[in-house]
């Protein structure tokens, strides 16, 4: 795997570490957004996140 597509793997884990981090805020606190199907969303957002990461863990893991 080149040096770019690790630098973009890497780059996608930390953004779903990012929407992960701001569903969880949002699900505990109600910020920073605020609606009527946010907690839907928020769930929604979680596992989207969670694949992400685990689709990432796994190509890293397999490009070694």
């Amino acid at each position: 795997m080149t040096e770019s597509a690790k630098r973009m793997v890497y780059f996608s884990m930390v953004a779903a570490g990012l929407v992960a981090l701001m569903a969880i805020g949002d699900l505990a606190t109600g910020f920073p957004f605020s609606g009527a199907l946010t907690k839907t969303m928020d769930i929604v957002f979680l596992v989207c996140a969670a694949l992400l990461g685990y689709l990432c863990w796994h190509v890293l893991k397999d490009a070694k």
